[in-house]
């Protein structure tokens, strides 16, 4: 399925992308503390934070992969957003104030002080490693998007190496010259227009539908396109169904992950300008989010009735993720083309620059600085710039050794990020809210968790995948309790 554009939409993409780049790299004068560059000198306004935390959620993917999934299944995805007010609720309360008061520069720190260095390491290393693998995994999805876009056939893959390596470089450009003011005013400009390409989208399909829209919706729901999963338990089978129940638990751990745990997340927290900001900044990404993801699924269940409901192109494409695609290059106008192909590009590079900037920040944190002891302002500013670039190089790098490998090597990627990241919300957790527990039978039930994410990823598993973080959280809170209650604390 070769594809091809218009000169006009091949010169929006290219302006558009390079004019994010430029912007960001605008600001390079507010970049010139440490406090400047990895937190936009705790100056930044709610509604702009709210809306780079919704760009760091949304990707490239979310919009073209959401719609193949409603187009292909239903709406079960649909439930992990819904799970976001609740996230957002112990975030306001729990988590906003513990870091803003005190005075942290990453997620991290606090961990040393309550169960010693091996704690704040652990988790700062799982993070730094857990972004340089979705910096890879984002950069092969953006090409692999592209592949379907523009149905590019190149024997020797010299399309996307070209495509990766560029997008990642303007990224790791603008990011290490504007630090993190860079990060979030991109983010909101892409997270502006990637909505407005989905609006559109919508807007088209609603006008060109071959049936009313209140038929269309009827025929959907009867052929079970608008179904949010099975609402039954059915005792433990609900964990290895990926029904309604596993995916609002998993929702409601991933969510508490992000917003607890996830450097990408606080780091906008401890940017806001007040308390106040900071509410609105989560509030605002995760309100919006909702119904931001209802219309990208919407999307897929539109082109479902849009394809089906009247007789298939010859060259219709043979899978779901390529339908949404196809639809992009051929049913949309002259220059709205070009501008949402630009805009899925952009949103590759917003989700790039948060995970860059993040591990950059805890690296000159909670390793360089850690270990120097006093270190002067300009020596931060030098390490955590130089630190950007080797971040951002590795990603590419990941990324393209993904290119021309088989699906299997991006689910080890996957499995990889999942052991990384299976006791990073757990250790936190035990660190907020259950005092009692030791540095010792912290380490015991981290183990245990550890333990339990590889046999999910690598064992036997009798469950569905998504079951395996609330299980490892889980355990690593039961057995952390009851290690530290019979373990012999250390002597004094």
């Amino acid at each position: 399925m070769q594809m091809s554009l218009h000169s006009i939409d091949i010169t929006i993409i290219v302006v558009y992308i390079l004019g994010v780049a430029g912007f960001g790299a605008y600001f390079y004068r507010r970049a010139n503390s440490i406090e400047g560059f990895a937190l936009g000198s705790r100056s930044l306004p709610g509604w702009a934070l709210g809306l780079s935390i919704l760009g760091t959620y949304l990707s490239s993917i979310s919009f073209l992969a959401n719609a193949g999934k409603t187009y292909a299944d239903d709406w079960n995805p649909f439930v992990f957003s819904l799970t976001l007010p609740v996230a957002a609720v112990i975030a306001s309360l729990v988590f906003i104030p513990f870091y803003r008061n005190g005075s942290y520069r990453t997620a991290y720190q606090h961990l040393e002080a309550r169960f010693g260095y091996w704690a704040r390491g652990y988790a700062s290393a799982c993070l730094i490693l857990l972004q340089i693998s979705r910096i890879a995994v984002v950069l092969y999805l953006v090409v692999l998007a592209m592949d379907q876009l523009l149905g590019w056939q190149s024997d020797d893959n010299s399309q996307q190496v070209y495509l990766m390596v560029g997008l990642g470089v303007l990224t790791i450009l603008y990011t290490v010259v504007g630090g993190m003011e860079a990060v979030v005013w991109t983010d909101v400009v892409q997270t502006i227009v990637l909505t407005f390409g989905a609006l559109f989208c919508v807007g088209l399909l609603w006008v060109n539908l071959p049936v009313p829209i209140n038929e269309a919706l009827t025929i959907a729901t009867e052929a079970g396109k608008t179904s949010l999963g099975s609402f039954e338990w059915n005792g433990w089978q609900w964990l290895a169904e990926k029904g309604f129940w596993l995916v609002f638990l998993f929702g409601i751990i991933e969510n508490l992950r992000n917003f607890g745990a996830d450097q990408n997340y606080v780091q906008r927290i401890l940017a806001a300008k007040t308390d106040r900001d900071a509410q609105v900044s989560l509030w605002m990404g995760a309100l919006v989010y909702i119904p931001l993801s209802a219309l990208f699924f919407l999307l897929g269940t539109m082109l479902w009735v849009f394809y089906t409901q009247q007789p298939l192109p010859a060259d219709f494409p043979a899978t779901a993720d390529q339908v949404f695609p196809y639809f992009i290059v051929n049913e949309l106008p002259t220059g709205v083309t070009g501008l949402v192909i630009a805009a899925v590009l952009a949103a590759g590079m917003s989700t790039l620059d948060s995970s860059i900037n993040a591990s950059a920040n805890v690296w000159v944190t909670d390793f360089y600085c850690r270990f120097k002891g006093e270190v002067s302002e300009a020596a931060q500013l030098t390490q955590i710039r130089i630190v950007t670039v080797v971040i951002g190089v590795l990603g590419i790098g990941f990324g393209l050794l993904m290119i021309g490998g088989s699906k299997s090597t991006l689910d080890v990627w996957w499995q990889i990020s999942a052991a990384l990241g299976g006791g990073m919300l757990g250790v936190f957790l035990l660190a907020v809210f259950m005092p009692f527990v030791t540095a010792r039978g912290s380490m015991v039930g981290v183990a245990s968790g550890i333990a339990v994410v590889f046999w999910g990823s690598f064992g036997d598993f009798p469950f569905n995948g998504l079951a395996v973080a609330p299980m490892a959280t889980g355990t690593i809170l039961f057995v952390a309790a009851l290690a530290s209650v019979l373990l012999p604390k250390p002597a004094a």
